[in-house]
């Protein structure tokens, strides 16, 4: 089991140890989000995130057609993503955990919009939008 919080501390939250994916975001929209040249995002299913207080400050933005996003009220922490063509999933930002996970990123996703300042070193796959979707290649 693994918590997490918003920085002010008044949004709690849990998420059962059964992760899905764990993804490097790099598209315009997350980069705005978290001020920063990429967002990392823990996928699993819906069921396994429990909020445990703050479900009040929880503020909802959706920022395109299929994507919402969740963020603290008070601080602004960035905090859960959700898709809405896969309802059963939802990611967390790796940022708010409250430890360290024992998992590290998988890939990189929407490389194809990622900052022209950053340079992605490592050897993780690259995908120039999301790995599922007709006519992505692997870019790395």
């Amino acid at each position: 089991m693994y918590t997490g919080s918003c920085l002010c501390g008044d949004i709690k939250f849990e998420a059962k140890d059964e992760t899905l994916s764990v993804m490097n975001c790099h598209c315009s929209m997350c980069r705005k989000q978290h001020g920063a040249a990429y967002a990392t995002f823990i996928g699993t299913q819906t069921e396994n995130v429990t909020i445990l207080s703050g479900e009040d400050k929880l503020t909802r933005y959706r920022s395109s057609e299929h994507v919402e996003r969740c963020f603290c009220a008070q601080c602004g922490s960035s905090l859960l993503f959700y898709y809405s063509p896969r309802p059963e999933l939802m990611w967390f930002a790796a940022g708010a955990l409250d430890e360290s996970p024992e998992f590290a990123p998988q890939e990189h996703i929407y490389v194809g919009s990622k900052a022209p300042w950053h340079t992605i070193t490592d050897d993780l796959p690259q995908y120039k939008t999301y790995p599922s979707q007709e006519g992505n290649e692997q870019n790395g």
